[in-house]
């Protein structure tokens, strides 16, 4: 988790984290406190690991070799997921100040950490 929370406080833009199973199952999360936060993750982990299944497939087809990211870009935020080997997922929630680049950066650690810590 404190990977997770550090995203928040060092990337401008990060709202939330969360850390699930390829299958949508939620294995962590950084988003709020309260009740209806873990119900929000709980849906937001199944449908992170349902946008990265499709673009898993979308780079399959295309022949685009092994998929890093998925981006989704909304009016008001951004989620960006990520591949955490083939059994996880790291998704990042992030509102319209979302620093991509600053994203890209520090993610890169955070997820070196939490497949370490899956496998461990």
């Amino acid at each position: 988790l404190a990977e997770m929370r550090a995203l928040r406080e060092q990337v401008p833009g990060v709202t939330g984290t969360l850390v699930a199973a390829s299958d949508g199952l939620l294995v962590a999360a950084d988003i709020g406190s309260s009740a209806d936060s873990q119900v929000e993750a709980d849906s937001l982990a199944a449908i992170a690991a349902a946008s990265l299944g499709v673009a898993r497939q979308v780079t399959c087809i295309a022949r685009q070799g092994t998929l890093g990211r998925a981006i989704t870009y909304a009016s008001r935020g951004h989620m960006v997921v990520y591949a955490v080997g083939v059994a996880a997922l790291l998704a990042v929630l992030g509102d319209e100040g979302l620093d991509m680049g600053a994203l890209q950066q520090k993610s890169q650690r955070a997820l070196g950490r939490i497949r370490i810590i899956l496998t461990e």
